[in-house]
């Protein structure tokens, strides 16, 4: 392959996905491979003009590299041996996106274990909004945008930053490949069992993230998060803004903002304990109201007005896959999220309640997808976050080696346990009713649960 182009391994994920339409966006020829794609990055790459293979046969190894490997490959994998074999140019996808797309860049960076799509998502439509033109690289589609990645015009880029590791041979976490100048800590929990063995080990990467950032740069964190607290005590050379969602301004509270009604849909900011306005948006609950926060933060620091923010705010059109209506038939809503992780199923159950028709039921539909989700890790903690739903159908794959019994005990005759995709679909729609909001809970394709789901309910109205 000739130097203007390049080959990803692993191109179906979000992250190298999007990595491969910004490459596309800068001329180069780019294929790639991955085991299974699916909607949205299926659709996006077909819309950039990017061929792949499907499944890593080492025969689609271009014959030159240089090969950006995606941290799902492993040794023992023959396409990873034969790259090695063949001593072919390699690299990792974040340092490559470090190198040829964030290099002179002033990077806005959102890291944390929950709201980092939605907030890189909103932070990229308020600079947008101020006719900032950023680039950006998240996790998901902005609805503002149809796309997940975009090189935009210098300087800004806004990036979501995962905490996961780089690639077999770099373990470090992709975001200390960044350098941001704007850095926002949403949250820091447990999570990547796989990789990390304890929050302690997480906290040690963030610290390394923190040691990135400029002294004339600004890290965002909301106040009273002990794990962060515990992460900047272990050194900050940068200026801290803290936020206060809903806890009213404080003292040392750079921006706060309160909820105004149950479901949180509408609030008002203040600077210094001064109101700057108020908002009246589409999304719910205080998990988006905090994500808003910490993006208008973000936003200020790159120069944006809050009262421009303010007004970017109700334009904002949400993100594919995050508390998305897929369709409302003869009464039942489906609902798409991304939860895997006991507290943004929580959060996302909170956030939906407030919206459920009178004499409706809340109805979560999991698959616990993730390698810490199988894990069984947070297995105790699931059933109090699956205990804001009325009904709870779990779909329990062969993978999974825990058992579902304490979730029985927690949730009784609510949840019902398939280990079988149609056993789930059938057991779902028999006892699906008018007033319903389904809440199909992924961090993948799940198997297309939802178009079947929905083809069900339209064939039984």
């Amino acid at each position: 392959m000739s130097a203007d182009s390049l080959h990803v391994l692993g191109i179906g994920g979000t992250f190298m996905g999007g990595l491969a339409q910004l490459a596309r966006a800068r001329g180069y020829r780019v294929g790639g491979s991955d085991q299974k794609l699916y909607p949205p990055m299926s659709e996006q790459l077909e819309q950039a003009g990017i061929a792949w293979h499907e499944g890593h046969d080492p025969a689609t190894l271009p014959e030159h590299g240089p090969v950006v490997v995606g941290n799902v490959m492993t040794r023992g994998m023959p396409i990873v041996e034969a790259l090695l074999d063949r001593g072919l140019d390699y690299t990792s996808g974040p340092q490559w996106l470090a190198e040829h797309i964030l290099r002179d860049r002033w990077v806005l960076a959102v890291a944390g274990t929950h709201g980092k799509t939605t907030t890189a998502s909103l932070l990229a439509w308020i600079l947008e909004y101020a006719g900032m033109s950023p680039g950006f690289l998240i996790g998901g589609v902005p609805g503002n945008f149809g796309t997940s990645a975009r090189p935009g015009e210098a300087p800004f880029f806004v990036i979501e930053a995962d905490e996961y590791d780089s690639a077999f041979f770099d373990k470090r976490a992709k975001f200390v490949h960044y350098r941001p100048r704007t850095l926002v800590l949403n949250n820091l929990e447990y999570d990547h069992a796989d990789i990390y063995p304890d929050l302690a080990a997480i906290e040690r990467q963030f610290h390394h993230l923190v040691r990135t950032v400029p002294g004339q740069g600004r890290i965002l964190v909301p106040a009273g998060d002990p794990a962060l607290e515990r992460v900047l005590a272990m050194g900050c050379w940068t200026p801290v803004e803290y936020l206060a969602a809903d806890d009213g301004p404080g003292d040392a509270v750079a921006l706060a903002a309160r909820a105004l009604n149950a479901d949180a849909s509408a609030f008002e900011v203040l600077a210094g304990g001064v109101l700057q306005g108020r908002v009246q948006w589409d999304m719910t609950g205080r998990h988006n109201l905090a994500n808003a926060l910490a993006a208008l933060g973000a936003a200020r620091h790159a120069g944006v007005p809050l009262a421009t923010g303010l007004a970017a705010l109700p334009a904002f059109r949400g993100v594919r896959r995050r508390q998305e209506l897929r369709a409302e038939i003869g009464g039942v809503r489906v609902i798409d999220d991304f939860a895997h992780h006991p507290t943004a199923i929580r959060l996302t159950l909170e956030g939906l309640r407030a919206r459920v028709a009178p004499g409706g039921r809340l109805v979560a539909i999991l698959e616990p997808r993730s390698n810490t989700m199988r894990m069984g890790v947070h297995a105790e903690a699931l059933g109090a976050a699956l205990g804001h739903a009325d009904r709870v159908h779990l779909y329990h794959a062969p993978e999974i080696d825990w058992s579902t019994e304490g979730l029985r005990g927690r949730l009784g005759e609510r949840l019902q346990v398939e280990r079988t995709m149609q056993d789930l679909l059938q057991g779902i729609l028999a006892r699906a009713r008018p007033g319903d909001t389904l809440v199909i809970m992924s961090n993948g394709g799940f198997d297309g649960l939802h178009q079947r789901l929905i083809e069900g309910l339209e064939a039984a109205a």
